[in-house]
């Protein structure tokens, strides 16, 4: 379940009575576009449906039964999202714009780059001077993953930024491999690998080019600066870094 904090109210008036339940925002909007795919129970704040929830009042279980044919709180608060409507203050409105903000930057930080600067990452604090020049608003009532292409949009006449991916080889020495090669696999799709004979890891990733400091400093800090990373260009030649 999440804080009453971070809920909101759907509501839903029927038959002439009011039904509202707590729920997540971003749940709440997947749930409205039959795009919701995980546990009910993680995105509500309370196994329970109100006829006020500021209060804690509850409708009269005849009700329940007379508009969703049934008493169940985990069939009836989907129902009361659908057919109802979403309830926020403007303080949770402008809560929610700041978190996506933030999630918009991040995410396009992880997988663009300057194309006039060698696909260099653009640092997250570019990226928001930049949508800020652009007088880009998010919508904090959209996912986040439908704002990316409205965002590059606003964008491009202020930086020079796209979206790419980077192929790096890694080799980390015998002593810091166990741990190491781990970390690299989670940082995107690992392309091939192979244990050396000497018991040092040799792996290519692929993984979005916005990644790629972050990326180089993971490896160094857990190997002490003793791997070695090229940037794969295509199949027969690799750039050293």
């Amino acid at each position: 379940m999440i804080s009453l904090d971070e809920a909101v109210t759907a509501r839903l008036e029927s038959h002439g009575e009011r039904f509202e339940v707590l729920i997540d925002p971003d749940a709440a909007l997947a749930i409205k576009r039959d795009e919701f795919e995980g546990e009910l129970e993680d995105v509500i704040a309370a196994e329970d449906v109100f006829e006020d929830a500021s209060r804690g009042d509850r409708p009269a279980e005849e009700d329940l039964e007379t508009v969703f044919g049934t008493t169940d709180p985990l069939e009836i608060i989907p129902e009361v999202v659908r057919r109802g409507e979403i309830q926020i203050t403007a303080e949770q409105r402008r809560e929610m714009q700041e978190q996506k903000r933030k999630n918009l930057i991040n995410r396009i930080a992880r997988n663009a780059v300057n194309p006039q600067m060698d696909n260099a990452p653009h640092p997250p604090e570019r990226i928001e001077r930049a949508l800020e020049e652009a007088g880009f608003r998010v919508d904090p009532m959209e996912p986040v993953e439908s704002q990316v292409d409205d965002a590059l949009d606003a964008l491009r006449p202020v930086i020079p930024i796209r979206f790419d991916e980077v192929t790096v080889a890694v080799q980390i020495p015998a002593e810091y491999a166990g741990k190491t090669q781990a970390q690299v696999r989670e940082y995107g799709d690992l392309e091939r690998e192979e244990w050396q004979p000497d018991g040092s890891w040799v792996g290519v990733v692929t993984f979005p080019a916005g990644m790629q400091n972050d990326f180089y400093d993971m490896v160094n800090e857990h190997t002490s600066g003793e791997a070695e990373t090229r940037i794969l260009k295509d199949k027969d030649e690799l750039s050293t870094r």
